[in-house]
């Protein structure tokens, strides 16, 4: 299992552009990547055991992140 972090730009990439507009005109779309940015984070040093958690934690997290990018993907329809 590879423990690279994966940013919003590196799920969508052919919406690049698009995702940095929005971020800068929509405080809503800006709040959910930066949100995003966070738990990723979190569950990277999780799943590197930097800092160690208990896989219900970390599994919690997985699904707050992918219903964030569900909501990211619904902005880029």
């Amino acid at each position: 299992m590879a423990h690279t972090p994966h940013e919003i730009a590196d799920e969508f990439p052919e919406h690049a552009d698009r995702i940095h507009d929005l971020k800068l005109t929509n405080a809503h779309f800006a709040k959910l990547c930066d949100t995003h940015h966070e738990i990723n984070r979190d569950i990277h040093r999780g799943e590197t055991n930097i800092e160690p958690m208990d896989d219900s934690h970390l599994e919690e997290l997985k699904k707050q992140r992918l219903a964030i990018l569900d909501e990211v993907s619904s902005f880029l329809k």
